[in-house]
């Protein structure tokens, strides 16, 4: 079939083998040198998304967005004596609990940063936990870092017994 071919074999080897070369690119190694080149320049997007100097204002927001969130637990003493308090017995008795005590601050739960605020609560334990459930998640109050159930006894009748919740408030300066 190839010797009436007026080319030598050899040209048409060389031939034959460019087309299967251009075909291959084609198919085959043009999609994987985009892939690697779009792989390549990804790459050095990242390396100067990560870097903090690429970025000027990346600080900025950072020390802005950390400032709104303690904004919203931000107050002084006579604000939480005043306003949370009252704003906490409000959500007290709408959970059926009863603002029982609040007692004269310690001046160890005082530091530099924060307050620390202990108020007891009176009600049934269903009452209770559905009260602390709303104070966790209340914004503006405070933070919730401990609490403590305590069942006490009344003094004239024996039998009686009343359950108390001791809640440990943080609020910030």
């Amino acid at each position: 079939m190839l010797k009436w071919w007026p080319l030598k074999k050899d040209y048409l080897l060389m031939a034959a083998t460019v087309m299967i070369l251009l075909i291959c690119y084609q198919f085959a190694f043009k999609s994987t040198i985009a892939a690697w080149n779009f792989n390549r320049q990804m790459k050095e997007q990242l390396q100067q998304a990560g870097d903090i100097t690429y970025q000027p204002g990346y600080l900025d927001r950072k020390s802005k967005n950390q400032e709104r969130i303690l904004a919203l637990y931000r107050s002084d003493t006579a604000l939480f004596r005043s306003n949370t308090i009252s704003a906490i017995a409000v959500l007290a008795e709408k959970n059926r609990v009863k603002l029982a005590e609040v007692p004269a601050q310690d001046l160890v739960y005082h530091t530099e940063v924060a307050i620390i605020q202990k108020l007891n609560f009176e009600g049934d334990f269903f009452a209770l936990n559905g009260f602390l459930n709303q104070l966790e998640s209340a914004e503006r109050l405070g933070v919730v870092r401990a609490v403590e159930f305590k069942l006490a006894r009344k003094e004239a009748d024996p039998v009686a017994k009343k359950l108390v919740m001791g809640v440990y408030m943080e609020i910030s300066k």
